[in-house]
């Protein structure tokens, strides 16, 4: 009950967001200039963005399988000692325990290092999509600027449009201004009721069993 009670909230937040940002259009139309853009759309049409993707889609894969190469290994540490273990001295126990566990500490250092906060995927990130995103900024900034538009909106964003008229979409004359070929535009700013979303991640999370965060995250071990 406490779950469905969460959901019905967060439901009922958002409808209540898209009841605000209608208003909010519908004030500023007769007040102002306003329009949208579609970020995916525009992201799509961009082949620097599809091959900076592509990229940092292999330099996460590759990692991905380094790091679970390095928890095999662990793992394999911890079974032979568990077999072995009735065998060895206290002091040898210790020894094989302490190996495990900077196994353990070097592959958390280097998930961290390859997918944690500001690591360098994130770099990579930086490097490769930042560029693109701030020609398209630029962009929407300058015609904005030029042809005097109040508030320009991202049909891709958080903020749920429920209706957009094709005639206020921009993505086009964004796409236009950067140099890109138009694609088909159905989809970046159709008649259709749209139910919300996020605009494209740049990168790949790791794979399920690698933290892309700070967590630290241990082998599961066998009992």
């Amino acid at each position: 009950m406490i779950i469905s009670k969460n959901c019905n909230n967060n439901n009922m937040k958002k409808l209540a967001l898209s009841f605000v940002a209608v208003i909010l259009m519908t004030t500023f139309s007769f007040a102002q200039k306003i329009g949208y853009i579609d970020s995916e759309y525009i992201l799509s049409n961009i082949p620097e963005y599809k091959a900076a993707q592509t990229e940092m889609d292999k330099i996460s894969v590759d990692w991905q399988k380094e790091i679970e190469a390095k928890y095999t290994f662990i793992d394999k540490l911890y079974k032979d000692f568990q077999a072995e273990q009735i065998l060895l001295t206290e002091e040898m126990k210790r020894k094989r325990e302490n190996e495990i566990i900077l196994k353990e500490k070097e592959v958390k250092d280097f998930q961290k290092t390859k997918f944690g906060f500001e690591g360098e995927l994130f770099k990579k990130k930086q490097e490769l999509v930042k560029p693109i995103q701030d020609k398209i900024y630029n962009a929407i900034k300058k015609m904005a600027t030029d042809q005097s538009y109040a508030v320009v909106f991202d049909k891709s964003s958080d903020l749920i449009m429920l209706y957009a008229n094709p005639k206020y979409n921009k993505s086009d004359d964004i796409l236009n201004a950067l140099g890109y070929k138009v694609g088909d535009k159905e989809g970046s700013g159709g008649t259709a009721p749209k139910s919300g979303g996020t605009a494209p991640k740049s990168g790949t999370a790791p794979a399920k069993d690698s933290p892309a965060s700070d967590q630290d995250s241990a082998p599961v071990r066998p009992k």
